[in-house]
């Protein structure tokens, strides 16, 4: 089963390497578009969760991004096939919702190693990993209002529970990033460290976690996530706004806007 989870072909976008110690190294991989995830990468993305959990000799997950970020986001071609699609937009709906309930049901422990932009479903494992390390300088961002929708996918699930209904209001109405140094202040992440030191803490904390009790911390782990899992209605609402706003006028604008690269001009009242 591990020989399947490090075939190259069997995750798109994805590089996993099993190493000592049983440790596996997620590499998120699109350098020509900063590690957008595309149609491929995001099904990838979602079932390597639960087949990380079913797969035994793996202690700990590392995820972290290749070259300059961690994810750049949604591949615009995804997003401009969802908006046309009906069949498109909901395989991707049900993607979205797999992928962060699989995340925090997988039993391994995930440490989230971040540097650059972090955005879409990168943000999500990023943020719903069980200790998220960012390099000061790194970018995070939930771009969903910028695009035209609302903000679902993972935002209304965990970011009040980090830093706050109030804080995470702001950043997800302005759409206004944060640095990594400025995640950890508010509580965003776990830790924020150099830029040259991310990957050695990364996985100084990998191998602590892969060294510790399995039984007690997947149990810790799974206990700590019942905060997410009973939030797991307000989750469901957000992400069905969000994809009923695929369906509207101003996902068209705020894809055609950041394509041609300026402000986009939004419908001026909304239906409801």
């Amino acid at each position: 089963m591990t020989s399947h989870l490090t075939d190259g072909g069997a995750y798109p976008g994805l590089q996993l390497t099993l190493h000592d110690g049983g440790i596996l190294e997620i590499v998120i991989r699109s350098e020509k578009t900063l590690n957008a995830v595309n149609a491929d990468a995001h099904r990838a993305l979602t079932r390597v969760w639960r087949d990380i959990d079913d797969t035994p000799g793996i202690r700990c997950v590392l995820i972290r991004g290749e070259g300059r970020g961690f994810s750049s986001g949604g591949d615009y071609t995804l997003i401009e096939e969802m908006a046309g699609d009906f069949t498109a937009l909901a395989r991707v709906w049900k993607e979205a919702r797999d992928l962060v309930y699989n995340v925090v049901n997988c039993g391994k422990p995930i440490v989230s190693a971040i540097h650059g932009p972090c955005v879409g479903a990168g943000l999500a494992v990023a943020l719903l990993a069980d200790v998220s390390i960012a390099a000061k300088s790194a970018r995070l961002l939930d771009g969903h209002v910028r695009l035209g929708v609302a903000a679902g996918d993972h935002a209304a699930i965990i970011w009040p529970l980090l830093c706050g209904l109030n804080r995470a209001k702001y950043h997800l109405l302005t759409g206004e990033s944060v640095s990594g140094e400025e995640a950890e202040r508010i509580g965003l992440v776990s830790l924020s460290v150099p830029d040259a030191e991310l990957l050695d803490r990364a996985w100084t904390v990998a191998r602590k976690l892969a060294q510790g009790s399995p039984t007690a911390i997947r149990w810790t782990k799974y206990a700590l996530n019942n905060w997410l899992r009973q939030a797991g209605p307000i989750f469901d609402t957000s992400l069905a706004l969000e994809f009923l706003g695929f369906t509207g006028p101003d996902v068209k604008e705020g894809l055609a806007s950041l394509r041609e690269k300026r402000e986009p001009q939004f419908e001026e009242d909304a239906p409801i």
